[in-house]
């Protein structure tokens, strides 16, 4: 007999999210208030770069970055103000934190308790994967070792005092960001699933470890191939079930479930003809919502104009109805899965399990993901640079940017742009209450706390009750992660550019042609440094700049994320760079390349060209070229070659005016 909606009870909706946070604790407070009003059901915090990489609002890295991505937290106060009338033991809260997970987690159990709430009751997750950060995000702080641990004190502390809160979300989504094929992409989160669990088995009585694998959960990504992704999900579901039972003898099914949250692909979407990427956002919802055996428990989706700027609330709200129209006003969650026992789909998953199987078992030879994460951004770099030659050799359509470009001009896009700005003066504002914090403290208990919880990172002991006792004595960000990176140290993760020339891309014969009748031009081979001020790990751009200009001839200079105006003028100085390129991807390009300008100048080099890139409005790139900025490029600007060829025009108009 057909199922039909008169016989089963429709499935429950999967959590309906929008990831959000900006300028202030108060404002994001008001946004999520409101969208909880327009029928949001969980909550998705986005953090500022600063509050990712443990530093305060004040520290010398935070400069131009308060409030961009995300929302500052420095402390309790900010935490609480968050928070403020949403009661949190009621709520679903997914925190997108990693490097400073305990420190938020911290935090957040902290103003729990302020609220009455019986934390074992608390539900939700903290992103808490460091691995991925060292491959695709770049927010990490601490080397591997050291952070694989503090992985492990989140997931025994949640196991034994809050239940059903998920301690680690596996997070695939950067990786397909980074450039990652479906295989990678599979291969690579379940190689990290694999070293969490490891980790963790040993802290656990054995009859304990199966519900605590229950509570290890996944953040996936999913492209416009939906078929593929569809079929992804289903190898994911099929593959965890076989880790699980295999590797780690998981019997009872509930605890072997594959469970995850989805925002879809944001690095497909498009600066030109943006509206296009409202039928994206849907297509892309539809892979990991169709297949009951693989749908998602949490969905997120980026807003149309998310390749412009900042969302405005009306762009986050249009894409949080698109989830309660599919939910609620289509029949989706009225029946079975729709695809089992379809031969094409089935031969889909194998073949990807098997691709997937296979980068497992490389992985494994190789000693596991925390030994693996300079091969496995090599690898990452070299697939985004193949997707990159694809777009431009017109192999792979993306519309409105290689075909068809000709069109109206989209009326979304209004005078402001179509986008939020975050008003420059929150920075001083965020300062001013950071230093008011810092006053009315109790500075003894302050002392005290940070003491215990440095013994407690140095001694192995579990972070997360130090850290808690931290959050309630006043600690700060910056504080807290200071400890941590004190003892453990301060790593720096591989670039991924530094494998042999590529042969793969057209049109490389002739640009190298030109650069080396450049480099003869300048007496010696064409230098082009290229750097990431400020805290933006968004780091493949770069990446693909950095791993074309080798291709092509130049002499790089890249030294990866996370550097000062100063340390890049200087790199520019001692390399003899002829064209400078800055990648800044969060917002933060006027104050940070402003400073860098001024530092060239300081130094006698103003004559090096500066070019910047990143998600820039039309009219700071205005502003950018009005300070001496030589060109602006921005994800419109998809074919490199033709970027190579400017940048070695450059070099020589610059070594002309020196």
């Amino acid at each position: 007999m057909s199922q039909t909606q008169n016989e089963t009870k429709p499935d429950r909706p999967w959590l309906i999210r929008t990831y959000a946070g900006h300028s202030t604790a108060t404002k994001s407070n008001a946004l999520y208030r409101s969208n909880l009003a327009k029928g949001q059901t969980g909550l998705s915090v986005a953090f500022d770069l600063p509050t990712q990489t443990g530093y305060d609002s004040d520290h010398l890295l935070s400069r131009g970055e308060v409030g961009k991505v995300g929302v500052p937290v420095c402390h309790l106060g900010d935490m609480r103000t968050l928070f403020d009338q949403i009661p949190l033991e009621q709520m679903n809260t997914s925190m997108t934190i990693n490097a400073t997970a305990p420190w938020l987690l911290s935090l957040y159990v902290a103003v729990a308790e302020e609220q009455g709430a019986d934390i074992t009751k608390l539900q939700g997750t903290v992103q808490n994967d460091l691995i991925k950060e060292y491959l695709s995000r770049g927010t990490y702080i601490c080397p591997p070792q050291p952070s694989l641990k503090m992985i492990g004190d989140v997931a025994e502390y949640c196991y034994t005092n809050i239940p059903k809160w998920n301690p680690m979300n596996v997070c695939s989504y950067h990786l397909q960001e980074a450039g990652a094929t479906p295989e990678q992409e599979l291969a690579f989160a379940l190689a990290t699933a694999q070293a969490v669990l490891d980790e963790l088995k040993p802290r656990v009585a054995a009859e304990d470890f199966p519900a605590l694998v229950s509570r290890i959960s996944f953040f996936v990504n999913a492209g416009i191939r939906f078929i593929t992704e569809m079929c992804k999900m289903r190898a994911f579901v099929d593959l965890w079930d076989e880790i699980c039972q295999e590797r780690y003898g998981v019997e009872n099914p509930k605890f072997r479930r594959f469970r995850y949250g989805v925002q879809v692909n944001s690095l497909g979407l498009t600066e030109q003809q943006p509206e296009n990427n409202v039928y994206r956002i849907l297509i892309e919802m539809l892979a990991v919502t169709l297949s009951k055996k693989a749908r998602a428990r949490a969905v997120q989706l980026p807003a149309w104009n998310e390749a412009l700027g900042l969302p405005r609330p009306w762009d986050q709200q249009w894409s949080m109805r698109m989830q309660q129209i599919m939910a609620y006003e289509t029949d989706l969650l009225e029946y079975g899965d729709l695809f089992d026992g379809n031969p094409v789909v089935d031969a889909k998953v194998e073949a990807l399990k098997d691709g997937a199987r296979a980068e497992l078992a490389n992985l494994g030879s190789m000693g596991g993901a925390i030994k693996s994460i300079e091969y496995m951004k090599s690898r990452l770099v070299e697939s985004n640079a193949e997707r990159l030659n694809r777009i431009e050799r017109g192999e792979t359509t993306v519309v409105g940017v290689n075909r068809w470009t000709e069109g109206e001009p989209s009326p979304l896009q209004t005078e402001d742009g179509g986008i939020m700005v975050v008003d420059p003066a929150v920075e001083e504002d965020q300062i001013n209450r950071l230093n008011e914090w810092r006053k009315t403290r109790d500075e003894a208990a302050v002392t005290k706390a940070l003491k215990d919880l440095h013994e407690a990172a140095k001694n192995g002991t579990n972070i997360m009750p130090p850290s808690i006792a931290a959050a309630k004595a006043g600690v700060t960000t910056g504080e807290w992660a200071e400890e941590m990176r004190r003892v453990h140290g301060i790593y720096r993760g591989p670039t991924g550019v530094a494998a042999g020339v590529s042969n793969k891309t057209e049109g490389l014969d002739d640009l190298r042609d030109q650069v080396a009748a450049a480099s003869d031009k300048l007496g010696r081979r064409l230098k082009f440094v290229i750097g990431k001020p400020g805290l933006d790990g968004h780091s493949n751009g770069a990446e693909q700049i950095a791993y074309r200009a080798r291709d092509c001839g130049m002499d790089i200079t890249y030294e990866g994320i996370r550097l000062t105006p100063e340390e890049l003028v200087n790199s520019a100085r001692d390399d003899g760079a002829h064209v400078l390129g800055l990648s800044i991807l969060s917002g933060s390009h006027l104050p940070l390349v402003e400073e860098t300008l001024t530092r060239l100048r300081d130094a006698g080099l103003q004559n090096i060209p500066v070019i910047v890139g990143g998600i820039i409005p039309d009219d700071d790139a205005a502003k950018l070229k009005e300070m001496g900025v030589s060109r602006v490029f921005t994800p419109k600007d998809f074919e490199l070659n033709t970027m190579m060829s400017d940048i070695t025009n450059l070099a020589i108009s610059g070594e002309l005016e020196n």
